[in-house]
């Protein structure tokens, strides 16, 4: 099983690059499963529901979300009724749409889970923790395979997560801060982990923002409306290869392109 995981997509610009590269790399690399980001899809806020029809025939299987969850109203047309989006299981209580979901793939059941962090996120949730805990005790019967988008600022709250699932989920990746990391490892217990994937946004950017804007927002103190950066596109993505027979990763992959 190749399971593709590309980083937050992030704006117009994103959205066509990401089509554009899943298009070709499910024949190219043998891709079996696809979880993409798409919190920042529109506008780098939020996903509509064109945004999410288009990112499914291009190929996605689950488009995971974040802490822009609902930056486009649109989104409370169809989170409730589209299976293949998932928003953080942490979220409080009463929010619409579902934070995991189970997929059927190669004969595999294949679940998925989106968590949000509490850590200089502004967001208000329940622990990660323990959610996620709960959640995997209540489908591992049932699964073969757990695969975590963990959607978090704090570099020591993904390792702790990761170590805290080590052995109970197969796939640990962060999303959120949008620069791909180097750590990507298979802990101790056997689950292959990585702090951050990346994104598929504008390359001469601060993290998909307009430089200009970014520099005079760091440099004066004052409010500065962000803007999203224009031209060439990067593409930031983690190939996870996980045995069929026995479920241990074989082989973690970077592909990214220009």
């Amino acid at each position: 099983m190749r399971i593709l995981t590309v980083g937050d997509i992030v704006g117009e610009n994103g959205v066509k690059k990401a089509i554009s590269e899943l298009r070709k790399i499910k024949k190219e690399k043998n891709i079996d499963f696809i979880i993409v980001n798409g919190e920042n899809s529109a506008g780098g806020m939020g996903i509509t529901r064109k945004i999410y029809d288009k990112l499914i025939e291009a190929g996605a299987d689950v488009i995971t979300m974040g802490n822009h969850t609902w930056g486009k109203k649109d989104i409370f047309t169809f989170i409730n009724e589209e299976k293949n989006i998932i928003r953080p299981a942490n979220y409080s209580r009463g929010n619409p749409g579902k934070g995991y979901n189970i997929f059927e793939c190669k004969n595999k059941k294949i679940a998925v889970i989106n968590l949000i962090g509490r850590t200089s996120m502004g967001v208000l949730s329940e622990n990660p923790f323990t959610v996620a805990n709960d959640i995997i005790e209540k489908i591992k019967n049932n699964v073969d395979i757990i695969v975590v988008d963990f959607h978090a600022e704090a570099t020591a709250e993904k390792i702790a997560l990761g170590y805290y699932l080590d052995g109970k989920a197969n796939i640990i990746f962060g999303t959120h801060t949008h620069v791909q990391t180097a750590d990507e490892t298979v802990l101790p217990k056997g689950t292959a982990y990585i702090t951050d994937i990346g994104m598929t946004g504008p390359k001469y950017s601060v993290i998909g923002m307009d430089i200009k804007a970014s520099i005079k927002r760091f440099e004066t103190s004052l409010p500065e409306r962000y803007k999203l950066a224009e031209g060439n596109c990067i593409f930031n993505s983690i190939i996870f290869e996980i045995n069929d027979e026995n479920g241990k990763i074989e082989k973690i992959e970077r592909y990214n392109k220009i």
